[in-house]
């Protein structure tokens, strides 16, 4: 239902947490912000593969010999950021995470859980990882910033980061779009006509989650982007495509706007 601007309202989507936490899960690496020992006062960027633990904390590998290596053992302040891919066109519409905090070695007991989380997403430091100047260490994350794209960003505690989990369709979410995208194209525009009420030319799939989904519209030469909320939360593919076969079937028996 429109407002009173005509305007359709914002549909929900997940927190700003929620969307952290899944960018640090679809993420290998990311750009590791050190202080700087050589140059006081200076950052010192490094390009730091990484694994997210139960709570979202970067798990590092890294060499005693390697700088950011030093510099966290004077200064343990950290930074970590992470993007996800975006269009070459346009990278800053693109989603990226800073997550701020401090980097400590991680202790004996659990060096080899984290050996294993770590290993389960970087199999190939299996070759270095227990070289003996290489150690595993944690980013204990006290607060992040988030720019989900164009007027979407804040600040998160890092409780509410640690709190927060990955979105269940995170791994399928590209998949879901592309298939979409590719076979269902007049499928978005009758939902877009129907429950957006925006009198698209054509839509695209951008984004899609537990409680909706994003798209990309063009009307002429006018391009615009909205969301539309699921009826119900998903978890799952096959769960998404059922609520999406249930919503055009839903778009279809409305009557002409």
């Amino acid at each position: 239902m429109a407002d009173a601007g005509g305007q359709q309202p914002a549909a929900a989507g997940p927190t700003l947490a929620e969307r952290a936490r899944t960018l640090v899960h679809l993420g290998q690496q990311g750009a590791l912000g050190t202080a700087s020992r050589r140059r006081p006062g200076h950052p010192f960027a490094s390009l730091m593969p990484y694994a997210p633990d139960e709570r979202g904390r970067p798990l590092l590998l890294v060499s005693g010999l390697a700088v950011h290596t030093q510099n966290l053992a004077a200064d343990p302040r950290a930074s970590l950021l992470v993007a996800e891919r975006g269009p070459e066109e346009d990278a800053l519409a693109a989603g990226r995470v800073t997550l701020v905090g401090t980097a400590a070695p991680v202790d004996g007991g659990a060096v080899a859980a984290v050996r294993g989380l770590y290993l389960t997403r970087h199999p190939a430091a299996a070759a270095w990882a227990d070289f003996g100047d290489f150690a595993f260490w944690r980013v204990e994350v006290e607060e992040a910033y988030l720019i989900a794209g164009f007027g979407s960003m804040g600040w998160i505690a890092g409780a509410d980061y640690a709190a927060a989990h990955a979105d269940p369709l995170a791994d399928a979410a590209a998949g879901i779009a592309e298939h979409m995208n590719r076979d269902h194209a007049d499928a978005l525009l009758e939902l877009v006509r129907a429950l957006a009420g925006e009198p698209a030319d054509t839509a695209r799939m951008t984004s899609v989650d537990r409680l909706g989904f994003g798209l990309r519209l063009r009307a002429g030469d006018r391009e615009s982007q909205t969301r539309i909320a699921f009826p119900r939360a998903v978890s799952s593919a096959d769960e998404t495509r059922a609520v999406l076969i249930e919503m055009l079937r839903d778009a279809r028996r409305r009557p002409p706007a």
